[in-house]
């Protein structure tokens, strides 16, 4: 089975993420939900999110201001790719999926990755008869999963041949900011982040960079990435490593 979370990136919840699961589906609303938002723009119950046939569903549950994703409004439903923005009111979130593992030693193993990145610091949402209520979220500042390496090494630019090694998972890159911080002019100060929650679920995105963001070559503003993928800001090219 898939893992899933929403993060939210914009709004008064900015920072936070929220499990999405396979057996039910996680209402955003105002007044009630999974997920509440304070935000009068956003209705009592605005939408929900719920996985069908093996991909992410989002549906508009008739909201008075309009759910959009990727820029374009719902109208009613619309099936979600992995690194997908959703709007909802003045809140942003992003989806992101891991891929399911290829047999039970990887999925033991992402399943200890996943549990220790919501041990103690995620409440769980409501499981099926027990009374909604708002989503406590994992914080912004993750923590690199135990077991994981993780390296970006710079193969094209000015800072050619540099390697920095991840301490924590997410990692900021920017001109002479952040944890990969780059001697580029055309990188923007807080350009982009790479956020590790296992070694299936690995998430480029940009920041609202000037001269934009490039995952192998093609210019996203998120997505999944891999090991062995090209990061490409300004005239930089960096390799992601992960290793277990």
């Amino acid at each position: 089975m898939e893992q899933a979370f929403l993060q939210i990136v914009g709004g008064a919840r900015r920072g936070l993420n929220v499990p999405l699961h396979a057996d039910r589906p996680m209402i955003i609303g105002r007044k009630r939900g999974d997920l509440i938002l304070d935000d009068p723009l956003v209705s009592g119950g605005h939408c929900q999110v719920f996985l069908r046939d093996g991909r992410w569903v989002l549906q508009d549950l008739g909201s008075t201001n309009g759910t959009s994703v990727d820029g374009r409004a719902v109208q009613r439903e619309i099936i979600l790719a992995p690194g997908a923005e959703i709007a909802v009111g003045t809140s942003r979130m992003l989806l992101y999926v891991g891929d399911e593992a290829p047999d039970a030693a990887e999925s033991r193993a992402n399943a200890l990755e996943i549990a220790w990145l919501l041990d103690e610091e995620l409440v769980e949402l409501r499981s099926p008869g027990e009374r909604r209520g708002s989503a406590d979220v994992i914080g912004q500042d993750l923590r690199l999963p135990p077991g994981l390496h993780a390296v970006i090494e710079v193969v094209a630019g000015q800072d050619a041949g540099r390697v920095y090694r991840f301490n924590r998972g997410n990692v900021h890159i920017g001109r002479r900011q952040g944890e990969v911080p780059l001697n580029d002019v055309e990188v923007s100060r807080h350009h982009a982040v790479i956020e590790v929650f296992g070694r299936e679920m690995i998430f480029l995105r940009d920041l609202g960079s000037t001269n934009g963001t490039y995952h192998n070559g093609r210019r996203i503003s998120s997505g999944r990435v891999q090991a062995g993928d090209t990061i490409g800001c300004g005239k930089t090219v960096m390799k992601l490593q992960i290793s277990r």
